[in-house]
């Protein structure tokens, strides 16, 4: 009885926090996501420490980093992409995607800011006119800038991208698979998006992640970058890492229910977009 109370009380907490709550969280946790993803990037641009891998293990960690920070109240989504797959296929509630989604950019918004504040005297040193040569710090361009890759190409790489990535997020979440315990998740998560970083950034960057680009992106814009809602090429850009991601990721979902999840054991799932709780948790 006692331990049901406990229960009870875990949950009544939980509820209490509602969206404001929720929404802190995603703010908060798409804020160190984009410090650590922003921030590595205008090191290796601007300030010429680290490389390639570093970028994709800064991204990473600053995921598994993120999704720590906010995991038990929102579920750490972090992601617009994220967020509108599991309102589509795992009973998610449509009424607080838009909220979440504000949220989330309104996160990585902030920490391109402190990004730019930052590294302000580098990125100007190098790159003057403030041009796509470091725009890379903020959003992302086709073929990342400087390789042949055109609008559709973008967007072909920006769906098969968030595909996998929502595929990979909904099986390791899955407590019917063989899902990490609660407190590891995060971490695969990372390694996740460290290895699509790998292995698909060549031609966009691998932004899969609206708020990851539109947030930064507007903060760029807001301090002196004037073109940034278009490649390199003068074409309009910015919503390419907007809609691709969207349908990526509900392909990506929509292929893991279709291929594995409708054949998993049926059990008990926690509240979709939420973290279970550990078994060993206690109220205070």
């Amino acid at each position: 009885m006692a331990e049901s109370l406990e229960a009870r009380g875990v949950v009544g907490r939980l509820k209490a926090h509602g969206l404001l709550g929720e929404m802190a969280a995603e703010f908060a946790g798409t804020m160190i996501l984009i410090l650590f993803g922003a921030g590595v990037v205008a090191q290796v641009v601007a300030g010429g420490i680290g490389d390639h891998d570093s970028i994709a293990w800064a991204w990473g960690i600053g995921v598994t980093m993120g999704v720590y920070v906010a995991a038990r109240i929102s579920g750490a989504h972090l992601n617009p992409a994220v967020t509108i797959a599991l309102a589509a296929f795992k009973g998610f509630p449509w009424y607080k995607v838009l909220p979440y989604a504000l949220a989330q950019t309104a996160g990585a918004f902030v920490a391109a800011i402190i990004v730019r504040f930052n590294y302000g005297e580098v990125l100007e040193k190098v790159d003057p006119g403030l041009t796509t040569k470091t725009q890379s710090v903020f959003s992302t361009l086709p073929g990342n800038g400087s390789l042949p890759i055109g609008t559709w190409g973008a967007f072909r790489d920006q769906v098969i991208g968030t595909a996998i990535l929502l595929m990979l997020i909904l099986a390791v979440s899955d407590t019917r698979n063989s899902a990490p315990l609660a407190n590891l998740a995060p971490f695969i998560v990372g390694l996740i998006v460290v290895g699509i970083g790998m292995a698909w950034g060549t031609n966009a960057g691998y932004a899969i992640n609206p708020a990851r680009d539109f947030g930064p992106r507007l903060a760029s814009f807001l301090t002196g970058y004037e073109n940034a809602w278009r490649d390199q090429y003068g074409r309009l850009y910015f919503w390419v890492p907007i809609v691709a991601p969207v349908i990526g990721g509900l392909i990506g979902a929509g292929l893991y229910q279709a291929l594995v999840a409708r054949f998993l054991p049926e059990e008990e799932e926690p509240e979709a977009g939420r973290v279970a709780p550990p078994t060993d948790y206690k109220p205070t």
